[in-house]
């Protein structure tokens, strides 16, 4: 900190200056520890005392500084003694010594000396002040001020990566971690601070929760909260009145669920009832819950938990202890509003009252819903299954067949009726026109008209995916500019001549086109498109499409007609081949459309009957030159391939294989895998493999 300045005669106050975090009390502390330590310093920076001193916050308490010098000097102060006679005495003792430093650290607002009790200072004696504000080292006389600046872009970065761990090289962590590295600002103890409670913070949600709220000026973790990080000047300048959560009302909300709750509806639930704080998008809002509800998880008030609701798919939930929720319970009707909540779990119910802010009817056989539930001016939430607050969310209640008139419900912002019997629209929806999520897959096209969709400007998150949706509303979606999540069945008709910029807009969808709904997994998280027995790729209509998918599934599809001059598929990292009866190899695919399959890391086959090899290049069994990227999937699923004879040549292009799954794949002899090329494999799995041959190839875990 220019030690020099602590040999010259004629510089008796020096003032530490800068923004709080920027490490002006490390620099100082650094300094009086080494003061501190014999022999370290030359003798010319030697003091008979060093004395250090925490000032409070403005105002500042004179006898709380005189009380910290006194004990450092082992001196004892009458209490009842008013603040000029202790200042007297610590003056006396200090004459006493032949020199001393006295460090006051985190000065808010200018200090009198002589009020404290420090003596006419001499050339040797010498006082170190740190402060935010460059006025108040002017207003206490400093002869020399000296800015601490902050640390560059390269050298925060480096901070950053040591607080944070090697999960900031994760692939999709690591540009949210170099953004929230830089709105640091440069400042040490926000680098460290917020580097470290993002330590082993795996969801990508938590990443950009914590750069949104950093963006805000805002603590995103109790942990952040409790330092106290001045913001710069820059960052002074972002705040915004906005409320980013409670955690103890989202904690009070779980306790109206008897179960497990999966996380996308609980989050859902939170952010119509403004639990979640005010967002511009409902991505924003669902980083928000991930949040909120990993701290609970961290405070044991929340536990995981995993379901298995289709085939190979899995929903996550959380579920609250039955103490806690007693507990929670307790605390909503005690110190909540009257009338809060009532709790009617699988029994019926035929009168409400108009008091009632939020209604859960779990596990109810509701076939039909009165219009009583419309006329409760109070109600914010109506639980079925889940619901909330200007919301009506009725996943799961498998017997409701119908919903009354809800064109009254001018506000609500979330209609959620997955998973129920209904089977067109309820009356009333035109008035809706502050929807932001709509999720009712009703199977009646005839209660969609033309212009259903442009009604809903507001809409960010759509689900219809059990309606067959035409070419018209196809057009209509796409004019939704504050559309980002899309889930929704079309015909086949739909995507000639077509313009597909639109879709850049979307960060998550699942598109299925052709008459029939295939399965594939419901993914809130993936960018999905699903096709049944459709013929359009010959030319090229649907392919333009394709080229924002991450995930592809296709049944009963023929492949060819492709120009292979460009790869439509640039992103995909999983791809889904049933049925495809004339495709003889994975080699052809890539061959018709030009595919790289540069991010490919899953393949999945099944029932392509016509399938002899993975790979092929004119007669022998290998990877093209032009799909060599697709030697880096990580999983390999064949199922029911009753011709397949071998993988492919050669062995090397197995090497980042983890996972293997075959099942009846008769003429399947041997696997291309030593134990040179298998070092990442963790699982291999197979049922009914035809061939003497398959098990003196497997290698064994002891092996690998």
């Amino acid at each position: 900190m220019g030690r020099d300045l602590l040999k010259l005669k004629k510089v008796f106050i020096i003032g530490v200056w800068e923004a709080g975090g920027v490490g002006k009390t490390t620099l100082v502390t650094n300094l009086n520890n080494e003061l501190l330590k014999t022999g370290v310093l030359s003798r010319k920076l030697s003091f008979g005392v060093v004395i250090w001193v925490t000032v409070t916050k403005p105002p500042i308490d004179i006898r709380q500084v005189q009380a910290q010098i006194a004990s450092r000097l082992n001196m004892k102060i009458d209490s009842e003694g008013s603040d000029r006679s202790i200042a007297s005495k610590i003056c006396e003792r200090l004459e006493e010594e032949t020199s001393f430093l006295l460090i006051m650290d985190d000065v808010g607002e200018a200090i009198n000396l002589d009020d404290v009790g420090v003596p006419q200072l001499s050339a040797r004696s010498k006082v170190i002040i740190t402060s935010r504000f460059l006025s108040v080292c002017c207003q206490m006389k400093t002869d020399v001020e000296m800015k601490v600046y902050t640390l560059d872009e390269d050298k925060s970065w480096q901070l950053f990566d040591k607080n944070v761990g090697d999960i900031v090289n994760q692939e999709q962590i690591y540009p949210l971690a170099k953004e929230i590295a830089r709105e640091c600002d440069g400042l040490p103890l926000a680098i460290i601070v917020i580097g470290s409670s993002m330590r082993g913070k795996t969801r990508v949600e938590l990443w950009k929760d914590a750069l949104k709220s950093l963006r805000m000026s805002e603590p995103h973790s109790k942990v952040v909260e409790d330092k106290d990080i001045e913001l710069s000047s820059e960052q002074r300048s972002k705040r915004v009145n906005k409320k980013r959560g409670d955690i103890q009302s989202c904690f009070l909300y779980c306790s109206l669920y008897p179960a497990a709750i999966p996380i996308d509806d609980l989050i859902q639930c939170c952010w119509a009832e403004g639990i979640l704080g005010e967002h511009d998008t409902y991505e924003e809002a669902y980083n928000r819950g991930i949040t909120l509800i990993e701290s609970l998880k961290d405070d044991c008030l929340l536990e995981d938990a995993k379901m298995k609701t289709g085939w190979r798919e899995v929903v996550h939930y959380v579920k609250m202890h039955d103490v806690v929720r007693d507990v929670s319970r307790w605390i909503a009707s005690t110190f909540g509003d009257e009338h809060t909540s009532v709790f009617q779990a699988g029994i019926g119910l035929t009168e409400v009252s108009s008091s009632i802010k939020r209604i859960s009817f779990i596990s109810n056989k509701t076939e039909c819903l009165t219009d009583c539930f419309t006329k409760c001016p109070k109600t914010t939430s109506l639980l079925l299954q889940v619901c909330q607050l200007h919301a009506v969310i009725l996943q799961n209640c498998y017997w409701l067949k119908e919903l009354p008139p809800i064109g009254n419900l001018h506000s609500l912002q979330v209609l959620d009726c997955d998973d129920t019997m209904l089977s067109c629209l309820p009356h009333g929806m035109d008035n809706l026109t502050n929807l932001r999520l709509l999720n009712m897959p009703v199977s009646n096209m005839k209660s969609i008209s033309k212009g259903f969709f442009l009604k809903f400007p507001s809409i960010e998150m759509l689900n219809m995916w059990r309606s067959c949706l035409r070419a018209i509303s196809f057009d209509e979606i796409s004019s939704l500019h504050n559309l980002i999540y899309l889930f929704i069945r079309v015909d086949s008709s739909s995507f000639f001549n077509r313009d597909y910029t639109w879709m850049t807009r979307l960060k998550r969808f699942h598109i299925r086109v052709g008459e029939y709904s295939l399965y594939a997994p419901y993914n809130k998280s993936k960018r999905v498109i699903s096709v049944y027995e459709c013929d359009i790729f010959s030319n090229g209509e649907l392919s333009v499409m394709l080229q924002f998918a991450s995930d592809l599934y296709l049944e009963k599809c023929r492949v060819e007609g492709g120009s292979g001059q460009f790869d439509p598929l640039p992103n995909l990292e999983y791809i889904e081949l049933r049925f495809v009866e004339n495709l003889k190899s994975v080699s052809d695919f890539g061959q018709y459309w030009g595919l790289r399959f540069s991010k490919l890391r899953q393949l999945v086959i099944y029932r392509c009957e016509s399938l002899t090899c993975l790979f092929k290049d004119g007669g022998a069994c290998s990877v093209p030159k032009h799909m060599e990227e697709i030697t880096r999937v990580r999983k390999l699923k064949l199922f029911l391939l009753p011709e397949l004879g071998t993988l492919g040549e050669p062995q090397s292009m197995w090497e980042h294989l983890e996972e293997l799954n075959v099942s009846y794949c008769d003429r399947l002899r041997k696997l291309p895998l030593s134990i040179q090329t298998s070092n990442n494999i963790k699982v291999i799995k197979e049922y009914h493999i035809g061939g003497a041959n398959w098990n003196g190839m497997m290698i064994t875990s002891s092996q690998i």
